[in-house]
């Protein structure tokens, strides 16, 4: 038996008597645990769970539950007074409590025999481990310590990943206009949350579609791949606030918490708070006195700039044009009565960015530009603030200036998908670079995919399925294309992707033509398709099938006098070279050398390569695709393709060609190898 005397059992034993003392207050938790003991939260954390095997949360709640049994024994409360007595404030969450801890319900106490000792009895334990009794002596402490530790151990269960969705709250209330004020407690308790880099928070936009749901906990949680769920449900009557809110684990659907508040409404900010703090000890999230400050932080001390803000905000999430236009006027209302309310000006102008977003004229620079301003000089560290500012700079086409005020933002609030999403377009559209795209897609599939319809979530895994091949992860790229035509099977950008995908994999253009063959039959007008299909059998070295494909997609050009595709024209003009359309060949290789030398991405002396290549100067084609493998970055298809290309067969037997595709390899390789580890330690990929 271990020492009922160690310091292991003397640090639970001084802190439970420090829950003892507090036992009645039901907002004494992990933070003001490690406050007494003078401990920061994460080595309380790690030295209660190393002791007991106990979450802080858990062991807090065995000692009120400990208590709580030697109460009902005397017989002289009731289960309602005993539950408030021992720090619950809800009385039927402490009687759910106290039976999946003991296995019968508190009002049973006085009715059973819990000294059962005798022949061929024992003594009941609870289905828990009691870990401490904080008036007993240090005697009775090692017995009980004795039963925790020589116990047999359970099956050990994977620690569960901090993250979380809260959905949609319920309006208690028979007044329908209530509702946005109750979404408006919700809002705020996300924004709180999204300010923890240790937690993943689903965004609203995503749980929204859960609002009238009848699908289960588990059901839910495996859609959106979370732990924790928050459920809630309240109204406003008057001035009054009253609030139901309970923490459930997604795994075993099991009520960690539940409360219920009454409240004056000029207590909203104070209520929120304190939710907040309640489910980040509940879950045991690690925090930063950075993240702390951030949390603590109210929008406005005006309650109708506040309710205003509100109104609007529940208008600005209908996600289309008009609710955007019925918010901004609800937000500058709410400005009119608190002209410092930075939240209030940043949601302005975010609202102007998104209507002037896809118009081909833009109409709210000024506008945007104003409220932004302002909504920085009052807060300058505000996720919103900076958001709008840099939208300001993205609508500007000042993308450069714009990324730092994009990148603070989520440095700020690590859960925020509106910066994410920004960001993951950002890279995809104004300054492409596929490592980034990457990671922001990935962060924002994990807090927002539920939020798109199956026509968008397709092209998002499309697009992720894209990125991730040109790295050489072969297996998520074609895990991602399956789920893209599982939300949208008529996806064909995404069958082109699966068909390459194929020869990625089994190194066989037969089955790669055969996947794209059906594709272009479904539409024979994408010109997308008609070029993929040369360029497969331009691959293929079948010439003789590549030229009708070809010569389709140069009558086209010609006809609509655009030159779509100009890096394909030393592909088309071999093609033709080969089939004896000479003058039509010279002439694209002409503009191909064009193209190639104006080219300042960093495949310019590739193509340069190609075309000194084709014309038989060796030499010129060696020393171009020497400084091309040079670079630091190569694309996945450039390694599978680069060395039985029909453009290079004039190199091909050169002494350093193998040599040079060789150091291309391995300078990939190592690539990927690098983006691996970055991914895996943002827990990004398995």
């Amino acid at each position: 038996m271990q020492n009922s005397h160690s310091p292991g059992n003397d640090f639970l034993l001084k802190v439970t008597e420090i829950i003892e003392e507090n036992i009645s207050n039901d907002q004494f938790g992990v933070s003001e645990l490690a406050h007494e003991t003078g401990m920061s939260r994460s080595n309380l954390l790690r030295k209660i769970k190393k002791l007991t095997k106990l979450s802080v949360s858990q062991f807090i709640r065995q000692v009120r539950l400990t208590n709580a049994m030697e109460l009902l024994k005397q017989n002289s409360f009731t289960v309602s007074e005993v539950s408030y007595k021992v720090g619950f404030g809800s009385t039927s969450y402490f009687i759910k409590c106290f039976r999946d801890n003991y296995g019968y319900p508190p009002g049973e106490v006085g009715k059973r025999d819990y000294t059962e000792e005798g022949p061929g009895k024992t003594a009941r334990w609870p289905k828990t481990a009691v870990i401490v009794i904080p008036a007993v002596s240090v005697l009775l402490l090692a017995v009980v310590l004795y039963f925790i530790f020589n116990k047999p151990e359970p099956p050990e269960q994977p620690e569960l990943e901090k993250s979380i969705a809260v959905l949609p709250f319920k309006n208690d209330s028979n007044d329908s206009t209530n509702i946005y004020f109750i979404n408006g407690l919700m809002e705020s308790l996300l924004n709180d949350l999204q300010k923890i880099e240790d937690l993943r928070v689903i965004s609203r936009t995503s749980v929204e579609k859960y609002r009238n749901t009848s699908k289960g906990i588990q059901e839910i949680a495996s859609e959106l791949n979370v732990s924790y769920f928050v459920e809630g449900s309240g109204q406003k009557i008057g001035d009054q606030i009253l609030l139901n809110i309970q923490l459930i684990e997604a795994r075993t659907d099991r009520h960690l918490w539940a409360d219920q508040y009454a409240r004056e409404a000029t207590d909203i900010f104070d209520l929120q708070k304190e939710i907040s703090k309640r489910i980040i000890d509940e879950i045991e999230v690690f925090i930063t006195p950075e993240e702390e400050e951030l949390i603590k932080k109210i929008p406005t001390n005006n309650l109708v700039a506040y309710d205003y803000f509100l109104q609007g905000l529940e208008q600005f999430y209908q996600g289309d044009r008009e609710g955007l236009i019925e918010a901004i006027p609800l937000f500058k209302k709410a400005i009119a009565h608190d002209v410092m309310f930075a939240t209030a000006y940043a949601n302005t102008a975010i609202s102007y960015f998104f209507l002037d977003e896809l118009q081909p004229e833009k109409e709210f620079t000024d506008s945007i530009n104003t409220y932004a301003d302002k909504a920085m000089l009052i807060d300058p560290q505000l996720q919103y603030s900076l958001i709008a500012k840099g939208a300001y700079y993205i609508h500007n086409e000042e993308y450069e200036v714009a990324l730092p005020y994009m990148e603070k933002a989520l440095e700020n609030y690590p859960n925020s998908a509106l910066a994410i999403n920004i960001l993951s377009d950002f890279y995809k559209r104004y300054m492409p670079d596929p490592e980034k795209y990457l990671e922001y897609a990935l962060k924002g599939i994990g807090l927002d995919i539920a939020s798109h319809d199956s026509i968008n979530a397709s092209y998002i895994y499309m697009h992720l399925s894209n990125a991730f091949i040109q790295f050489g992860f072969i297996q998520e790229a074609e895990e991602y294309i399956t789920t893209s035509l599982s939300y949208n099977p008529e996806n064909l950008y995404s069958e082109q992707i699966r068909a390459y995908l194929l020869y990625a994999r089994h190194k066989d253009l037969k089955m790669t033509e055969e996947v794209l063959l059906q594709a272009y039959y479904r539409d024979t007008t994408r010109l997308d398709l008609i070029q993929e299909m040369g360029k497969l059998y331009y691959s293929m070295k079948d010439y003789e099938h590549a030229l009708p494909f070809y010569r389709k997609l140069y009558s086209i050009r010609k006809k609509m006098k655009v030159d779509y595709y100009p890096g394909e024209n030393a592909k088309i003009g071999m093609v033709f070279a080969k089939m004896g359309l000479k003058e039509e060949s010279d002439h694209l290789f002409q503009e191909f050398k064009i193209y190639a030398e104006n080219d300042n991405s960093a495949y310019k002396n590739l193509s340069l390569c190609v075309y000194y290549s084709w014309v038989g100067d060796r030499q010129r084609a060696i020393d171009n695709l020497r400084i091309f493998s040079e670079n630091d970055r190569f694309n996945y298809w450039i390694t599978l393709f680069l060395e039985n290309d029909p453009l290079l067969e004039e190199i091909s037997d050169h002494p350093e060609f193998h040599k040079i595709l060789q150091v291309i390899d391995l300078k990939f390789w190592k690539d990927h190898e690098k983006i691996k580890k970055s991914l895996k330690e943002k827990k990004l990929l398995k």
